[in-house]
């Protein structure tokens, strides 16, 4: 054998080493993951089960400090029979000592979202801490560090991952579902907080590719909410015949669809009461 078939030789040994080096690698490297995959989802679940047990949470019957909001014209339109819906009350006292972070509670017809809500000062830290702080990749539900839950902006955002478990906002995707539009009591979202319990009609469900623009909190002037408006509501996969004029607060659920696309709902505000 000549001295360049031996290097030649050597040469393919070392390629094939390399090869199973990195293939051991990718392989231990899944292995772990999935494993950090599994013990966060287990994590959350204590977690959740535990507020299951000690959210109390309750509707409540209209008062005189309900208020209706920018009500629709059209009196056959599904504004007013939503209107009617009772409110739900969360009690946040346990919830505050649990979490100071705690703002608000979101519940959302047709999906698995029942959550205590969160905010700090950062769109960082809640997509890898859970609801006690501890590191983990599910995160929690949180709201844009730009809003103020007591003195909603135009546009009030609200995030979580879209967990394969469908934990988090992972059922946020049932709203594509044909079952999911048909039933239109699932149409509502509800936002309780600390101060007020709040109920808003959908207008707008849609995937898109990752932006910022339909993140945008405030509007430097009419004519750009209007725009805005109009493009969410052209973006849904359903119509959901809700007037939208700029005069109305909006609500935006914001997730992970895939690895390029995010899920988004959009709600105006209709009914709020004072606690």
């Amino acid at each position: 054998m000549t001295k360049q078939s031996k290097r030649k030789k050597r040469l393919r040994l070392w390629v094939w080493i390399v090869l199973i080096l990195i293939s051991l690698f990718l392989l231990i490297f899944s292995i772990v993951q999935v494993f950090k995959w599994k013990q966060d989802n287990e994590k959350t679940k204590q977690q959740l089960d535990t507020l299951e047990d000690e959210i109390q949470i309750e509707e409540v019957s209209p008062n005189d400090t309900e208020e209706i909001v920018n009500a629709d014209e059209n009196q056959n339109s599904d504004y007013w029979d939503y209107i009617k819906l009772p409110l739900i009350s969360v009690n946040f006292d346990e919830l505050k000592k649990k979490n100071s972070d705690t703002i608000a509670f979101l519940k959302v017809n047709g999906t698995n979202i029942n959550y205590p809500v969160v905010q700090t000062n950062d769109n960082e830290y809640y997509l890898y801490h859970s609801y006690d702080k501890t590191e983990n990749d599910a995160g929690w539900v949180f709201m844009d560090y730009r809003n103020d839950i007591n003195d909603l902006q135009d546009n009030t955002i609200i995030y979580a991952h879209g967990r394969y478990d469908t934990t988090m906002f992972g059922s946020l995707k049932n709203v594509f579902k044909n079952n999911w539009y048909e039933n239109t009591d699932n149409h509502v979202v509800y936002l309780s907080t600390p101060t007020e319990n709040t109920l808003w009609q959908v207008f707008s469900v849609y995937s898109i590719k990752t932006e910022t623009y339909y993140l945008t909190s405030s509007f430097g002037s009419e004519a750009s909410h209007q725009k805005f408006i109009d493009t969410m509501i052209s973006r849904s996969r359903f119509n959901f015949d809700a007037k939208v004029s700029t005069k109305d607060k909006i609500l935006t659920l914001s997730t992970c669809y895939n690895e390029t696309e995010k899920v988004v709902l959009h709600a105006k505000l209709i009914k709020r009461q004072q606690r």
